[in-house]
């Protein structure tokens, strides 16, 4: 009864609780909070020093008492009380203008498809830890679809590629579920570790995870681009230890990154070949739409599109499509509440 009560002056929110990032959606306003799932903590005493964009800025430059971590690996939970009190920051963020002094939100969070009962249960327990009155899990790839604004509850092929930090979801949807699906946690960190990797045995650079970050967005790609380009590295000499900078070529890169992309290609294809007939006769006037920071790479969509055979669309603004999708699900909770991930709770009232 007292939750409720709270509950009154709470907003209800939709989470895309990403590895790399964590967005949040504010019923009735939008996406209000985008930063880093990132937590800063000093070791010597446990105390959280900083969350989201503040850690961020203190990756790397830490002394080694403090520790600057991920709390999500792969999009699960891997530090649960970390995960606990990133959860009750952004909470707190977004209701810390309201009359609300002991927010109780209701809380739509995603989660990849692959993840077991155990995971599942870890996030939503983290999210009722946080503050939360009621949680709600859907799957990303069906939230990215509804974020897309595809016709899910329809008779309809729906395939969408959802490529995020830590994990790649493919599914087909139709009639409200998912009928064929692919988790691999091959996604935008594994292709960050395929540049680290090609920059240490091939030029013999070391370079950090912000630099690779930032290689894969200027140049990298996953097909043969028209104008090859190219770009300065700076990093560590693995030979003398001292600074060195370098000039490197979107060819290289994509040659780094060639095993990561053709995976994610294979467990496209590999998705649509276990979709039923009468729907694979759908995909031939039909997208695939690829959302998440992953779809940004040049060249995807071309790399898929010749794999499959088939049309290949990038999704409007695929950074917040499940998050947009979590969001849609709150503003429309009687006609999409199926669509959830069912749990031995009670659903929205």
């Amino acid at each position: 009864m007292l939750d409720r009560l709270f509950g009154i002056w709470s907003k209800d929110i939709g989470i895309d609780l990403g590895t790399a990032n964590t967005l949040v959606y504010v019923r009735g306003k939008g996406i209000v909070i985008n930063e880093p799932s990132i937590v800063a903590i000093n070791q010597k005493t446990g105390k959280i020093l900083a969350i989201g964009n503040e850690a961020r800025k203190m990756v790397g430059r830490t002394p080694g008492y403090i520790m600057v971590s991920r709390p999500l690996v792969s999009g699960v939970v891997s530090d649960f009380e970390v995960t606990e009190q990133m959860l009750k920051y952004f909470i707190d963020k977004v209701h810390q203008e309201s009359f609300s002094i002991v927010p109780r939100p209701r809380v739509v969070i995603g989660v990849p498809s692959g993840v077991t009962e155990v995971e599942k249960r870890a996030v939503e327990d983290a999210t009722y830890n946080a503050g939360a009155r009621e949680v709600y899990l859907i799957e990303e790839p069906m939230a990215a679809a509804i974020g897309a604004r595809l016709p899910v509850q329809e008779a309809v092929a729906n395939v969408i590629v959802d490529i995020g930090g830590g994990t790649t979801e493919v599914a087909v949807i139709s009639m409200g579920g998912v009928i064929a699906s692919r988790s691999l946690r091959i996604a935008g960190d594994k292709l960050n570790e395929d540049i680290i990797r090609y920059m240490r045995e091939e030029k013999n650079m070391l370079i950090g995870e912000a630099s690779a970050e930032h290689i894969k967005i200027t140049l990298g790609s996953g097909y043969e681009l028209e104008d090859e380009l190219e770009g300065r590295v700076r990093g560590r000499d693995l030979v003398s230890g001292l600074p060195k900078e370098i000039t490197v070529n979107s060819e290289e890169i994509r040659d780094a990154l060639s095993r990561s992309v053709k995976s994610i290609v294979l467990a496209v294809k590999s998705t649509i070949e276990e979709t039923p007939p009468e729907l694979i006769a759908d995909l031939i006037n039909r997208h695939i739409f690829l959302a998440g920071g992953g779809a940004l790479l040049r060249g995807l969509n071309q790399a898929i599109a010749e794999e499959t055979k088939l049309f290949v669309k990038i999704v409007d603004d695929p950074l917040t499509a499940v998050v947009r999708g979590c969001g849609f699900i709150l503003e429309s909770v009687e006609q999409l509440k199926g669509l959830l991930v069912s749990t031995d709770r009670e659903g929205f009232l």
